[in-house]
């Protein structure tokens, strides 16, 4: 929809808005640049410590993707956009309160969500609050709730594709990403992350089949953002896979096979580096 406000903020600006006025675009949200070479640098910050979320964030703030605003105007703009803002507004409130997911059917998504984020000690707000630490400016329009919304789904695609948070399975987890909203940041992270695995530990594993697998099943699977997420928390996780066309990630579980058999932790690979490092130079 095209609109004209007489806000004094957005007075004489045609605007894309949807039904409540809410901006596609806030005229005041600058324009993202093209930077490769920062992506690279934050990229190397990032194998440094792999926790480091915010250098995520920052990678992903400099390589922009020129289909992000189309795929938000695809959503925001439609009926089911509008009833998806209506429903929920905000997701880590809805994540957050596992009291209410644990009362959904044993099995459920919601279960397993719950059992994944307890084990890992993550909660959705706590992902708000590493995506805070980059001192992104917020604007009140429809791109901030279409990145909240890609962003807090994030760990729900570990339940829902049965990637862990090992080295491996986040490199997976963002080529499945890719695979559903394709954008250089993702490629760079899971690619050359993936290269990266490849070179600190020495094995037969295949990493490279496990990560183009995970960006087959992305492309297959109908992008979550656009899913109403309380209808998804409810039903049984098994049948979710299968309507959402998320196979078994059979090369992912051979890796982690295949190094346990050669003595890796596929949860520890980067001590199991250092330890050989130490080993290499004792000798």
């Amino acid at each position: 929809m095209m609109n004209t406000t007489t806000n004094g903020a957005f007075a004489s600006v045609d605007l894309e808005t949807a039904r409540d006025g809410t901006p596609l675009r806030h005229p005041h949200r600058p324009k993202t640049r093209y930077r490769p070479l920062a992506a690279l640098r934050h990229f190397h910050e990032l194998l440094k410590d792999k926790e480091n979320t915010a250098e995520v964030f920052k990678i992903y703030n400099a390589l922009p993707s020129s289909q992000f605003i189309p795929r938000v105007r695809a959503l925001t703009l439609s009926q089911h956009g509008e009833a998806l803002r209506t429903s929920e507004p905000f997701l880590p409130p809805i994540l957050d309160d596992h009291d209410a997911l644990r009362k959904m059917p044993r099995g459920s998504v919601a279960h397993a969500y719950c059992d994944f984020m307890e084990q890992e000690g993550l909660s959705a707000a706590g992902l708000v609050e590493e995506f805070e630490k980059v001192g992104r400016p917020v604007y009140d329009d429809l791109v901030q709730w279409f990145g909240s919304r890609q962003r807090d789904t994030h760990d729900l695609m570990h339940v829902l594709t049965g990637y862990g948070r090992d080295a491996l399975g986040e490199q997976c987890v963002l080529l499945f990403t890719h695979g559903q909203s394709p954008s250089q940041g993702h490629l760079l992270l899971g690619y050359a992350g993936s290269v990266h695995l490849k070179k600190m530990v020495k094995s037969e594993a295949p990493i490279m089949k496990a990560v183009r697998q995970a960006h087959r099943i992305g492309r297959a699977c109908p992008p979550l953002v656009g899913l109403s997420i309380r209808e998804l928390l409810i039903k049984d996780l098994r049948q979710a896979r299968v309507e959402l066309n998320i196979p078994e990630p059979h090369w992912y579980h051979e890796c982690h096979r295949i190094w346990r058999e050669e003595g890796v932790d596929p949860y520890d690979l980067l001590a199991r580096q250092q330890g050989m490092t130490k080993v290499a130079a004792a000798a």
